[in-house]
């Protein structure tokens, strides 16, 4: 598609931000869009990223995905699905980028650590602490904290899973701030942010599970869409040897799944007589989605997965470890604040929750490597899996 939908986003029509800045800023050749995905990547939480579990916890491999690096396979595939659609690239980008951004140290594992932590304080959840991080936790500006982005930014990482109808203590803040109408839908590049997003691990952490040992070829062939993928692939190239033939296999499997979401959602758009942003919002479900068929294949892989990787033996056995680290820091930082970082220390609150939710922002905030550093300094030794 050429040219912009009249469903797209427009920064020139933007909610505005929280803090109001100087005219200034918002001059030159970036709209505000833009000047939110510039934003975000010159964040420190965003540089943090590279040293972040995606699935493989402190990789000792140079090929293995880390948070950062999905972040960038996930703003690719968006940015592609948005431009075809008519979106605005920009937004879709910025979205992408910093979907991630409030996971803690260790993917899953370290979340669930700190949502044990923090069970009577409210609880954690990486999407709710991709907004305090955001608005809150960064302080690259003299005169509020957060990065000030704009609201249609907020809103699509608000509701990356869709509309909130039970948020939890960081979405509450955030849209008590600035309301980000969370019972609605959001854009739709929110919308295809978050498709992008099971797109890439979807596809990514077969390649990674391949290159590791953990998954098989003859596992992978039972799931229909991995088997047409590599039908397609195979037919393809004949003449080529089956290893060679994985990558194939994943670039096939991403295309088809993204030409199944352009398609279903032009015919959703078609259907629903969308004329405006607001009228996605207001659609009463979302338009950018998949065919049935290919909703059921991917929830069937999604299924597979989880059975034969994330809870593989190996997987499993790095996360009980990566647990131990997280809950020994919050542990050790709850019954010694003087151990914190000068500048935590010094913002300690006093009451609870709050005293809680800070502990856990300084952990959320640390790498893989770091958070295992400083487990080490403050609790003692500790015996990790093999390429830990």
């Amino acid at each position: 598609m050429t040219g912009r939908a009249p469903w797209a986003s427009d920064p020139a029509a933007t909610r505005g931000r929280l803090h109001g800045e100087a005219s200034g800023l918002e001059r030159g050749p970036r709209d505000a869009f833009q000047r939110d995905r510039d934003r975000i990547i010159h964040s420190i939480s965003f540089r943090r990223l590279r040293h972040k579990t995606q699935v493989f916890m402190a990789p000792d491999g140079d090929h293995f995905r880390v948070r950062l690096t999905h972040s960038l396979e996930v703003a690719q595939i968006g940015r592609t699905v948005a431009r075809t659609l008519g979106l605005n690239e920009d937004l879709t980008e910025a979205l992408c980028l910093a979907h991630d951004i409030g996971h803690p140290p260790f993917g899953h594992a370290g979340e669930d650590a700190l949502k044990a932590a923090l069970g009577g304080a409210g609880g954690f959840d990486h999407n709710g602490h991709t907004l305090r991080t955001l608005t809150t936790i960064e302080r690259p500006y003299p005169r509020w904290d957060g990065l000030n982005l704009s609201w249609e930014t907020l809103e699509g990482l608000a509701k990356h899973n869709g509309p909130v109808r039970h948020p939890g203590w960081a979405l509450r803040a955030a849209d008590a701030d600035f309301p980000l109408e969370l019972e609605s839908h959001a854009s739709l590049e929110a919308q295809v942010a978050a498709i992008a997003d099971d797109i890439a691990y979807d596809n990514h952490d077969i390649d990674d599970g391949l290159r590791a040992g953990l998954l098989t070829l003859d596992q992978l062939l039972a799931i229909p869409l991995v088997a047409r993928g590599w039908s397609a692939a195979c037919a393809r190239f004949p003449d080529v040897p089956p290893k060679r033939l994985a990558s194939e296999l994943i670039r096939a499997q991403i295309g088809a799944m993204v030409n199944d979401l352009v398609a279903e959602t032009q015919r959703r758009i078609g259907e629903s007589g969308v004329r405006s942003v607001e009228d996605v919002r207001g659609a009463g479900r979302a338009l950018a989605a998949f065919s049935d068929q290919m909703r059921e294949e991917e929830r069937d892989l999604k299924r597979f997965m989880y059975a034969n990787l994330y809870h593989h033996p190996r997987q499993l056995e790095a996360a009980a470890a990566a647990h131990a680290v997280v809950s020994g820091l919050y542990a050790a930082y709850s019954a010694d604040p003087a151990a914190m970082p000068d500048e935590w220390r010094e913002r300690l609150p006093v009451a609870e929750p709050d005293r809680s939710r800070h502990i856990a922002d300084l952990i959320a905030g640390m790498t893989d490597r770091y958070a295992v550093a400083r487990y080490r300094d403050l609790v003692g030794p500790i015996d990790l899996p093999e390429g830990f």
